[in-house]
């Protein structure tokens, strides 16, 4: 695939990655000024010339990759048999001076049971830079007229109408994407808590709901084995304890808050948990 089409495969899977681009050639190089090539933790997509020159750039991306780096930064190759690196010499004669930019993940939410309050949160983070996945099980909940509130969205929106076992949703979703439940059916939210804590996606779960909820659903998870350990990844109730009400749309934002605190969080033993939480109640 161009190096186009593989920033959006990166961005639709959750998967980071860096754009390279020769910026200036001086000299004989084996591309011109304008080449790029995207570079994942385990593919490359175009080229920049090829030969150790673009080894590097591999190299110096995926160096990049594994320090979480943000900020893009420039190098210059010379391309000289006096100039060696780790794979070989290049003796075209010039200079090329490429140009490293950091592919963000894009943060991914799922959205299981868009009622009152999950139609709310979904027009919030529709207005934000996210992968954002609506699950209902109720095929009138999703019909294009009550979704036409999100026509505007910034967000990329994925509808999954499924009336049987929406938990099979899960399976599909990117790595890492933050998972709420808040259906019409405790059945299906009991459901959809023990399929997310057996393969989920490895993002947060959070579960809608009041103290007495959760101790009927912990109980229940309980007896379907899973550990102490594993029953802590559900954050329940869900928001952040200032906003108080009980308004669908106070809970949406309440809940869309401590969501974006972790999208913009730099500390990485909050990512992927709920701040604490809102007194959100059925």
């Amino acid at each position: 695939m161009n190096w186009l089409t593989a920033v959006q495969h990166l961005r639709e899977a959750g998967l980071p990655g860096v754009l390279v681009t020769v910026t200036a050639v001086r000299g004989h190089a084996p591309r011109e000024g304008g080449a790029k090539m995207v570079v994942g933790e385990s593919e490359c997509h175009g080229t920049i010339g090829g030969g150790n020159a673009e080894a590097v750039a591999v190299d110096r991306a995926r160096e990049l990759l594994r320090d979480n780096a943000l900020s893009p930064e420039t190098i210059t190759l010379s391309l000289s048999d006096k100039a060696p690196y780790q794979h070989g010499v290049q003796c075209c004669g010039g200079t090329m001076t490429l140009l490293f930019e950091p592919l963000p993940v894009r943060p991914a939410v799922a959205i299981f049971g868009v009622g009152h309050v999950g139609l709310e949160l979904a027009r919030i983070l529709a207005r934000h830079e996210v992968s954002l996945h609506l699950v209902d099980s109720r095929p009138e909940q999703l019909t294009p007229e009550r979704l036409d509130v999100l026509s505007d969205a910034v967000a990329s929106v994925h509808v999954h109408r499924i009336p049987l076992l929406p938990e099979t949703v899960l399976s599909t979703l990117p790595a890492g994407t933050h998972v709420l439940i808040m259906t019409h059916d405790h059945a299906e939210d009991i459901a959809l808590c023990d399929a997310a804590l057996r393969n989920g996606t490895g993002g947060s779960i959070g579960l809608i709901g009041s103290a007495g909820k959760w101790s009927r659903f912990r109980k229940r998870l309980t007896d379907l084995g899973h550990e102490e350990t594993a029953l802590s990844r559900i954050t329940t109730p869900i928001g952040i304890p200032e906003i108080t009400g009980k308004d669908p749309a106070v809970i949406a934002v309440s809940v869309a808050a401590a969501l974006l605190q972790q999208f913009t969080s730099r500390n990485p033993e909050r990512k992927g948990e709920f701040q604490p939480s809102l007194q959100a109640r059925q």
